[in-house]
């Protein structure tokens, strides 16, 4: 059996026959996307996901936006829909599910508001004004801080960044390194539990 890491690392686009069609609900619209396997939560929204959604306000009029950890894309897709004048940055290590979030922006008439990049494709200067992320917590503690501590002193000065953590994979003890880390790097920062549902934290980081 594979490590559970795999599958952020080491998937190739999926070819036609691998992909399926599964419905969802995305910003209140009823949508068809692609999935495929080998990517994070195939069969649909995970519950995760789900919290976060179901707790965050909803995205400014406009702004830079990013989807930390995007898999098939329903944080980005969802930021897109709900902020027409928005951009949006989807960024994931997995190259399966960049090109399944491609896929599905153009399926629900975004592609022109979202960009679906690889880590090093985003620009090094550009900077958030909107975090979500589910993170890849099974990674490892290492990997998920080193991409925590790589993407969080981007947030702009008046920037935010939701994270949506089970409770039992150690939310409350990443909220408190994220407490103690976060300062030495982008300065004075304040991260609290604003939600918690069906085991999973919802946290917030805000600069000052």
């Amino acid at each position: 059996m594979s490590p559970p890491q795999d599958h952020y690392f080491t998937a190739r686009p999926a070819s036609d026959g691998e992909l399926r069609t599964v419905p969802v609900q995305l910003a209140g619209r009823d949508v068809e996307v692609v999935t495929a396997g080998g990517i994070f939560s195939p069969d649909g929204i995970d519950r995760g996901t789900r919290v976060l959604l179901a707790e965050v306000p909803p995205p400014p009029a406009a702004g830079t936006f990013l989807d930390l950890g995007c898999g098939w894309g329903p944080l980005a897709l969802t930021m897109a829909l709900e902020s027409p004048a928005g951009r949006v940055v989807a960024v994931d290590v997995n190259e399966r599910a960049l090109d399944l979030a491609r896929r599905n922006a153009v399926a629900v008439d975004v592609a022109d508001r979202v960009q679906v990049l690889a880590p090093g494709e985003v620009p090094a200067d550009l900077t958030f004004d909107l975090v979500w992320s589910n993170p890849p917590i099974r990674v490892g503690k290492a990997a998920l801080h080193e991409l925590l501590t790589t993407w969080l002193p981007r947030l702009a000065p008046e920037g935010t960044a939701y994270l949506v953590v089970q409770k039992n994979l150690g939310a409350d003890s990443l909220q408190r390194w994220l407490a103690d880390t976060l300062p030495g790097l982008m300065g004075p920062v304040a991260v609290e539990r604003t939600a918690s549902s069906k085991g999973f934290r919802v946290l917030r980081v805000t600069r000052g």
